[in-house]
């Protein structure tokens, strides 16, 4: 049965995609069976997989609509290993065809419910809004992961963050728990991180991965060639981080 693993945060430009995608192709290279499920109309981790979102014929808009089921949708990443529910652009029409549909924000959650033993894991990545997307992708989920970058700013959108996985769990899914925050894009030489790092550290205690993620040039690359950057180059620093980060995910839901 897959564990299921929102990657969410209401502030944008955070590297949840980033994470979504390297974490999905870490897991992949420690022989763990991945689905990657696209929730952001901008299909950003549907490319940063390989695949063209302009040539799809079914995405995750026709499975969250039930007009079609995940699979007959999902593709494989020839360069990440894993497997991906696609989005596109018509994935935003989704928000309004859905507020008059019966049981709106689980839609996404009963649709895993067929492909649940084929995976070891289910990642989702969700857009930077708390919108009907948003929290199909919290409905579904065993728990959260938070990657944020160590600055004063992203403190602030943590709290509402909290607020919101508090709310969601209090009243659509009494099994959502946060399952760690990532640090990423961190910078050792600026002071204002290794502060604000210390300072999660404090409050949030072992909920903090003890992987940080370096702020890395080969990983921000790796998009345009459509590929993850644990594939496109294995031996920088921020691969090395995200296979670390896979194996730390791996040990961590031995004990959920």
């Amino acid at each position: 049965m897959a564990k299921i693993f929102c990657v969410a945060n209401q502030k944008g430009g955070v590297g949840k995609t980033t994470t979504a995608v390297n974490l999905a192709a870490g897991l992949a290279q420690l022989n763990q069976r991945v689905l990657l499920a696209d929730l952001d109309p901008q299909g950003n981790a549907t490319m940063g997989a390989g695949i063209n979102k302009g040539t799809l014929t079914a995405s995750i808009y026709e499975v969250l609509l039930g007009m079609s089921d995940i699979q007959s949708v999902r593709k494989t990443s020839e360069t990440g290993r894993f497997d991906v529910l696609p989005a596109n652009r018509e994935l935003a029409g989704a928000e309004v065809e859905m507020v008059e549909l019966e049981n709106r924000e689980k839609r996404l959650k009963d649709a895993f419910i067929s492909v649940a033993d084929d995976y070891d894991f289910i990642l989702i990545d969700c857009p930077p809004a708390l919108s009907m997307l948003t929290l199909n992708g919290l409905c579904a989920a065993n728990g959260v992961i938070i990657p944020m970058q160590c600055e004063y700013y992203a403190l602030e959108g943590l709290s509402d963050l909290v607020n919101t996985i508090k709310k969601v769990h209090a009243n659509l899914n009494p099994d959502l728990k946060i399952i760690g925050l990532l640090r990423v894009m961190f910078d050792p030489r600026m002071t204002l991180s290794q502060q604000v790092s210390e300072e999660l550290e404090k409050h949030f205690g072992d909920k903090v991965f003890k992987t940080v993620i370096p702020r890395n040039v080969r990983l921000a690359e790796a998009p345009s060639y459509g590929m993850p950057g644990v594939t496109f180059d294995a031996a920088s620093k921020g691969a090395q981080a995200y296979i670390a980060f896979g194996a730390e995910m791996v040990e961590r839901i031995k004990t959920m």
